[in-house]
């Protein structure tokens, strides 16, 4: 900074103090720190500042310029001392900066675990891994002729109707059931085929305890050209012990779906009350889990197999209730809320 001349005029002074009320008090302000605040001090209220030289330069003015203007330049030197020391009893009660040490461990950053619906279905998956079967997946908004034509249920079955299926402006709908994943492998792919498919589904169900119009299926599928029911019993029996426990027991009760052909429900022994009874089981001893059966002829014709040449099985299951059963959930509502104090149970 050079020194001011040693005689100012008016105008010359009034410049001075512009810019030292413009500039000094936002400086002032902003200093992070005491050694930031100590040149500012001498800047502008230092013997060689501007300051000073302006306060030096005043016997040489009018009396009536020297008036305004020292009593302008006192006020204006008096709101600096105020600053600066208001400023450095700030800084200096302000609590001091620890060093960085950078031998230190890092602080912890919270870890997310999986939602216990993921995590259910990677467990049902992987069962289904172990027995060679693939993961696919497939589209959401599906056609009417792979959400029902194809799998062989007719125009008037009440799931066709719009009270429980979304349809789309376009004529489209949300899948109501996996299945549709099925078809369209088997339409691109020939037998032999061992396939799972995991995925959301929609219903315009009302959403209470144990219902919601969004929830997740697993489908699976196997067709070769020897494939029997037996084998689909062999496969139930393994993934259902593998879930619940070795203990388990698992019985067939006849059922009808249009896309097998035969049909079953499929139960496991409960395995909270040991198959005795209990609220979770309705006092009957059995969960029901998931409906199978061997695949019906007019499925495998909508996708162009030779049902005199092919066989197979496809079975499904909520994954929902399966997650209620394992861990004694009565609510579905629950995996949706987003309420941690539900979500770390599972972490």
């Amino acid at each position: 900074m050079t020194d001011a001349p040693d005689i100012l005029s008016p105008d010359a002074m009034h410049s001075i103090l512009e810019d030292i009320e413009t500039n000094a008090f936002r400086r002032i302000g902003e200093a992070a720190g005491l050694a930031e605040l100590e040149p500012l001090r001498i800047e502008y209220l230092g013997r060689k500042s501007r300051m000073s030289h302006l306060l030096r330069s005043l016997g040489g003015l009018a009396p009536e310029d020297r008036t305004r203007l020292g009593a302008r330049a006192n006020e204006v030197r008096k709101r600096l001392e105020e600053s600066i020391r208001e400023k450095e009893a700030a800084l200096k009660k302000a609590p001091p900066k620890q060093a960085l040490d950078f031998t230190l461990p890092g602080a912890p950053v919270p870890r997310g675990a999986e939602h216990p619906i993921t995590r259910t279905i990677h467990e049902i998956v992987s069962v289904f891994e172990r027995l060679n079967f693939e993961w696919v997946s497939g589209r959401e908004i599906e056609t009417e002729f792979y959400n029902f034509t194809a799998l062989n249920i007719p125009l008037d079955h009440p799931s066709r109707d719009a009270f429980d299926t979304f349809f789309t402006r376009g004529g489209n709908l949300l899948r109501s059931q996996t299945s549709t994943v099925q078809i369209r492998v088997m339409e691109k792919r020939k037998p032999p085929l061992r396939v799972v498919a995991p995925g959301r589904v929609y219903r315009p169900d009302t959403v209470d305890a144990s219902h919601s119009f969004m929830f997740h299926q697993i489908e699976g599928l196997m067709v070769d050209d020897r494939t029997t029911f037996a084998d689909l019993k062999g496969v139930i029996h393994l993934f259902l012990r593998a879930l619940f426990g070795e203990t388990s027991r698992i019985r067939f009760r006849p059922h009808f779906f249009p896309f097998t052909e035969p049909s079953v429900e499929v139960d496991v022994s409960c395995f909270i009350c040991r198959a005795e009874g209990c609220s979770v089981c309705g006092q009957k001893g059995w969960l029901e889990v998931m409906g199978a059966g061997s695949v019906d002829p007019a499925v495998f014709q909508a996708v162009g197999y030779d049902p005199r040449k092919v066989q197979g099985f496809a079975f499904g299951m909520g994954v929902e209730r399966l997650a209620m059963l394992r861990h004694g959930i009565n609510d579905i509502r629950l995996f949706y809320e987003n309420d941690l104090r539900f979500l770390k149970q599972f972490a």
